[in-house]
């Protein structure tokens, strides 16, 4: 296997000639395991319990810090009830490159532009959803599905 060494400065490389940091679609795989979960209703420690882990490793996963293995992924698809690639969906062009997506190598923080530009990775709006299907009567559901359309429309147009 022939590396493109160039492509990184020095800095960027760990020990084995290899990037530092977390990979970008170790990232949004995680961003995607934390998102379901958390639509779910799911804390960190019972999807580790389920999985035979701390939350601490889910942690992780979820951040982007540890890779998630194939058959791992395979549990977690189970666990939350999604198909594996439910977990590579929306992935950006940037997500796919080879390097960090910050220049230190960090996974991205909940201010950092590329967290602020996916609304679904906000926990205000998971909570927003979570509390929408709790709603057991349908047609108040769709009254307040209606309702938060209206607003949204309003505003949208004096802007």
């Amino acid at each position: 296997m022939v590396m493109n060494l160039a492509a990184d400065p020095p800095e960027r490389r760990g020990r084995r000639g290899r990037r530092s940091g977390p990979h970008p679609v170790d990232i949004h795989v995680g961003s995607r395991v934390r998102m379901r979960r958390t639509l779910l209703g799911m804390s960190q420690e019972k999807l580790g319990d389920a999985l035979g882990l701390t939350f601490q490793q889910v942690q992780k996963y979820e951040r982007g810090a540890n890779r998630i293995g194939s058959s791992r992924l395979f549990e977690i698809s189970r666990i939350l009830d999604v198909p594996v690639s439910f977990f590579f969906e929306e992935i950006s062009a940037e997500a796919a490159a080879a390097g960090p997506l910050t220049d230190s190598g960090e996974a991205p923080s909940a201010d950092s532009e590329e967290f602020q530009r996916d609304p679904l990775a906000k926990r205000e709006t998971l909570e927003l959803v979570r509390a929408y299907y709790r709603i057991t009567d349908p047609r108040v559901r769709k009254r307040v599905f209606e309702l938060t359309k209206s607003i949204a429309a309003d505003t949208s147009s004096t802007d």
